[in-house]
């Protein structure tokens, strides 16, 4: 033990060669950017006889898109400036009894959408933990209070009892049983009588469970109490169940259970996920008040029990502990095909972004998968304890929960207190209490550049075995819906106070990092902007006869030519040293046209809508049940287009578009022999059909429920029919 104290508890990799390739590249991409811009410059200085006002136009409007992509670019590279890696060593802890304790805070809103054996799944797997199930305590906020989860939850409690002891006695990897149950391999290590007989029973005892929790959700059960109105509820399930087999023995090597639906009226603003997670903050602090908090969504399992270990190999080193607000893992997925064609899986996120944000100050809070200290969460700076009276106007009049902000846990205080402390989080759950505090204020922009603005800086680990396993989506309206939903929170900060540009870069830990959050803020605006320029702009100029770019015989041709290949390449690069394959790649290219031009255009007029007060906000689970056609066409590597028209439209119309103008690019190169003049606009076209094969697949060819209605095909149609008589009047 003596040896291992002296031993580092983690290693920081940084790879060179990647930061040599990278800045090999940003150095000579960003030389042919330059040369672009003077091209387009150019065109507006000098004079040229064929000059005119539509002209101007077209070029100004192109010239403002590589502006705008450019720039995003620039900001792209800073991921790329410094990635890094990191190993934990979580043999090289100390002991059990000088580990700290955790709070694991999961969140559900719906059961209809997010059902409830899969929530308890996740309940049971954080439980399972290898951790000192005294210092861990699990909390569940129901946000849609719907009884069907309560009674979850006690069902779950009830078969914990035999689950854990099980998981315990053969080292069990994957803790959550439906999963485990699903994967025979994970028996691979086990052999004898004994294992098999006891995983039957385990086996049997959990269909029962799923039996009890499946027959409770009846139609009353699952739907929210009053939607929006209904009372907090808070109930310690460990305390409070009413399984007369329970003795105080066998509830010893049980972490502590807590279900939390807080108060919602109509009056009061909820703040949707960030409120709930406000809540449990509060909840759990005069509960438990763990000094650091897991955060999970609801179908983000535990697939590695040694997750809170890992993450202590960060937490409990002193050279960087006590700026240390979080560790992020990655979010990995069960459910994602071999093809992945809706890049469900955010390869390029968790497998090199995340690494370059480590490498300059640490990761932002990635929604799940987190350790987090609640030091960081409660004070406002990493080197005050906070003024008592400025405490109280910050987080609301509950003596207990300030006094909670300057101590450790007390779990004598579960005893002893037990009803006062109830009664206590039922005031800290209710919607009043947030009233004249700043728990709303601080409660929707991004946590982790709030913490790094503040001083504090975070990890990303990756380990070999993922540490948490969730469900990707496996359709496309929900990708699209998840899509705009994360732009408009995206959008929400960068036009806000809180601007990464503008109130970030003197107060990170880097000026790198504050181009990352930069980079995550803007790349919404800066992407659907130019790509709605680039499918429409160079095609309707193709159409009337107007060049945009230079003829092939033309120096600046090899520059256009290179910044293409320039970045495709990289990115080619990028997919393939990932471990993923050529059509990967070709996956995203498409997901990020397809995006572009729906999401990010959807989801950023809705945050400048609630800017400006036209519509409030909004919140819609992301859907977890699958259905069997659409589940099947995706790991056929299908698309399904039964999604909304105002997804299907654009992107329909833009490739109807697209193909127009490539067949009368065709027709001027073989009758009048334009090849040279517009190669690059003809180009265009064919690359955007290319790529978006499917949806041309989808209008055309197939005849499933999957395809693109007819209607859809005839309105896009009809849509690219306006846009071309616009442009014939526009450039005239």
């Amino acid at each position: 033990m003596e040896t291992s104290s002296k031993l580092p508890l983690h290693l920081c990799h940084v790879h060179k060669l990647s930061i040599f390739i990278n800045r090999t590249h940003i150095f000579f991409h960003s030389i042919a950017l330059v040369f672009l811009l003077y091209y387009r410059a150019s065109f507006f200085f000098f004079q040229d006889t064929t000059k005119t006002k539509a002209t101007t136009l077209a070029w100004l409007l192109v010239f403002v898109s590589e502006i705008l992509l450019s720039f995003e670019w620039l900001l792209s590279q800073s991921f790329r400036w410094r990635p890094v890696s990191r190993t934990a060593f979580p043999d090289r802890l100390p002991g059990d009894d000088k580990l700290p304790a955790v709070d694991v805070f999961i969140c559900t809103a719906d059961p209809e959408k997010e059902p409830t054996v899969g929530v308890m799944n996740t309940v049971l797997s954080a439980m399972a933990m290898d951790y000192p199930p005294d210092k861990l305590h699990v909390y569940l906020s129901d946000d849609g209070g719907a009884a069907v989860t309560l009674k979850g939850m006690r069902e779950a409690w009830r078969f914990a009892k035999w689950w854990l002891p099980f998981c315990r006695r053969y080292g069990i990897k994957c803790r959550a049983p439906e999963a485990y149950f699903s994967a025979e391999e994970e028996d691979a290590d086990f052999g004898g009588s004994e294992f098999i007989q006891d995983r039957e029973d385990i086996k049997e005892k959990y269909e029962v469970f799923k039996k009890r929790v499946r027959e409770k959700a009846t139609v009353g059960d699952t739907r929210s109490r009053l939607g929006r109105d209904h009372p907090a509820v808070i109930e310690v399930i460990q305390e409070t169940s009413s399984d007369d087999a329970i003795r105080e023995n066998e509830t010893e090597n049980m972490p502590l259970l807590v279900y939390v639906s807080r108060e919602k009226r109509p009056s009061h603003p909820h703040y949707f996920k960030a409120g709930a997670l406000n809540v449990l903050l509060r909840v759990s602090g005069v509960i438990s008040n763990s000094p650091y908090i897991l955060g999970l969504d609801c179908d983000m399992h535990c697939h590695d029990p040694s997750s809170a270990r890992q993450a202590m190999c960060f937490h409990l080193d002193p050279k960087i502990s006590p700026s240390l607000a979080l560790v992020q893992f990655p979010q990995k997925f069960h459910n994602i095909s071999n093809n992945d064609i809706y890049d469900s899986q955010l390869r390029s996120v968790f497998s090199l972004l995340w690494q370059g944000y480590d490498g300059v100050g640490g990761p932002c809070v990635s929604g799940t998968g987190y350790y987090i200290k609640r030091l960081s969460l409660c004070s406002n700076s990493i080197h005050e304890d906070g003024d008592p009276m400025k405490l109280r106007q910050s987080f609301g009049p509950s003596n207990e929960f300030i006094k909670s902000l300057h101590q450790n846990n007390k779990p004598d205080m579960l005893i002893h207190r037990k009803n006062a402390l109830l009664n206590e989080a039922q005031l800290l759950a209710s919607c009043a209490f947030e009233n004249g505090t700043k728990w709303g204020e601080e409660a929707n922009y991004f946590t982790g550049f709030r913490l790094h603005c503040k001083g504090w800086i975070s990890v990303y680990c990756n380990p070999p075995r993922p540490q948490f396993l969730g469900s990707g989506t496996t359709n496309l309206d929900d990708f699209l819906v998840q899509g705009t939903r994360w732009t408009s929170g995206l959008v929400d900060v960068a036009i806000s106070k809180f601007c990464p540009l503008i109130y970030g870069p003197l107060k990170t830990y880097t000026f790198v990092q504050s181009m990352c959050y930069a980079e995550l803020a803007l790349f919404p605006i800066f992407y659907f902007l130019p790509l709605w320029c680039f499918a429409t702009m160079p095609q309707l100029c193709l159409l009337n006869g107007i060049p945009l770019y230079p003829e092939v015989s033309n120096s600046y041709f090899i520059v256009f030519s290179f910044i293409f290949l320039s970045s495709i390449s990289k990115h080619l690069y990028e997919v393939l040293s990932t471990g993923f394959t050529f059509r990967h790649w070709i996956n995203e290219q498409r997901i990020w046209m397809m995006k572009s031009v729906t999401s990010h255009l959807y989801g950023s007029v809705d945050a400048f809508m609630k800017k400006i007060g036209m519509r409030e906000a909004s919140f819609f689970p992301t859907n977890k049940v699958d259905d069997a056609d659409q589940l099947k066409r995706y790991n056929m590597g299908v698309f399904d287009f039964q999604t909304s028209i105002l997804f299907l439209a654009p992107m329909a119309a833009l490739v109807i578009l697209n193909m127009a103008s490539f067949a009368v690019g065709i027709s001027r190169v073989i009758f009048f022999g334009e090849l040279d003049k517009f190669f690059i606009q003809v180009f265009i076209p064919f690359y955007i059909i290319l790529m978006n094969y499917p949806i041309v697949e989808g209008m055309l060819i197939r005849k499933d429920r999957g395809r693109i209605p007819p209607l859809v095909t005839l309105l896009s149609a009809i849509v690219s029919l306006i846009f071309y008589f616009l442009g014939s009047i526009i450039f005239m």
